[in-house]
């Protein structure tokens, strides 16, 4: 039975991801990076969008990813699972960045101004840097595939014996669980490139696998979701004030138990609400499932593309670049995923289709 939740969870989830990287681009509190500051503002308040997803939604993605990686390997070999996620994940951020993403890289690139301090250097050198530049968002999908091989001699050593223990989790030990989420961001963080975050995120996949992928365990989380989503209130709403201004995405800020308390009670609070109210398929979540993979791919091309070609000639008020970055983040996602889903090679290098039938989401 296809548990629809899950599906609406990644899709909802990824167009979350696109706002934040609009808000991101051109944010003027706390974290470096992008364009930068487009208003007269003194303060961006909208910017707590950023706040208020940032230290969760990744983390869901890795969860949902867990459980999906479960159901998929009740009905199919390990040899066909690493196979369809090799396809799917490994193709894209790598063949990927030589077919296409190499473009990202050129434009992160101008945007920072680094074509500039490179004059002198060998040409190879300059376009390798280009294309490993292009990684952009698709760090997500390297570490998930990372995560899914790995997954092959744990379960052999398991031999489901924890993920049977996994189905006895109940509320009260999740909630415990927050101290074994901040152990976890605390180590395997990569330097400079702060999202590459192995302890935490490998976590948040494992718990996803041998945890959330009982209904014995999302049933309890539906049950208690009220009560889950009033702590992720008030854990977002404390974690906006003490830290909004601040680097959230880089240590300490990243590393500290607000953040990742939150991030984990968030969770939990999306996992039980999701599976009580949206746990259905209609028109549009179907729609947005056709395109979400694509939306992911492709989204923050197109708004740093306007960031570098529209926003740095500085004629158009900030309002009109806003509007504009998201309407290129969507329609341009869309378009680019309806015409390279069509070409033989490149269906298969940037989004990891074999067919134009294949056309399926990351799980």
């Amino acid at each position: 039975m296809r548990k629809y939740y899950l599906d609406n969870i990644r899709r909802v989830t990824v167009v979350l991801v696109v706002i934040y990287h609009v808000l991101y681009m051109y944010n003027g509190e706390g974290i470096p990076g992008g364009f930068g500051k487009i208003t007269n503002l003194p303060v961006q308040y909208y910017d707590l969008y950023m706040y208020i997803v940032y230290p969760w939604f990744m983390m869901i993605l890795f969860i949902v990813s867990g459980v999906c990686s479960r159901i998929y390997l009740e009905n199919h070999s390990e040899r066909e699972f690493i196979k369809s996620r090799t396809t799917k994940l490994l193709v894209p951020s790598t063949v990927g960045l030589f077919a296409f993403q190499f473009l990202q890289g050129y434009v992160s690139m101008s945007l920072g101004g680094a074509f500039e301090t490179m004059s002198g250097m060998p040409a190879f050198i300059i376009g390798m840097i280009v294309i490993l530049s292009g990684i952009g968002v698709l760090w997500y999908i390297q570490m998930l595939w990372l995560f899914s091989v790995l997954l092959i001699p744990l379960r052999r050593l398991e031999r489901d014996r924890l993920w049977k223990l996994g189905s006895r989790t109940n509320v009260p030990v999740l909630i415990l669980m927050t101290v074994l989420v901040w152990a976890s961001g605390q180590v395997l963080n990569t330097p400079v490139i702060v999202v590459y975050r192995f302890g935490l995120y490998a976590l948040s996949f494992l718990t996803g696998y041998f945890i959330f992928s009982h209904e014995e365990v999302i049933g309890r989380l539906k049950r208690a979701c009220v009560p889950v989503i009033m702590a992720a209130a008030v854990l977002g709403t404390a974690f906006c004030i003490v830290y909004f201004g601040r680097n959230f995405a880089d240590a300490p800020v990243n590393r500290s138990p607000l953040f990742l308390g939150y991030g984990w009670i968030a969770c939990l609070a999306v996992l039980g609400g999701m599976s009580k109210f949206a746990d259905f398929e209609n028109d549009l979540t179907r729609r947005m499932g056709k395109r979400s993979f694509g939306l992911y791919v492709f989204h923050y091309l197109c708004i740093s593309s306007v960031a570098l070609f529209i926003a740095k000639k500085g004629i158009l008020p900030a309002g009109i670049i806003y509007l504009l970055s998201f309407t290129a983040a969507f329609a341009g996602s869309y378009a680019l995923n309806a015409v390279i889903s069509r070409l033989p090679f490149f269906r298969w290098a940037v989004l990891g289709i074999t067919t134009i039938k294949d056309d399926k989401n990351v799980s």
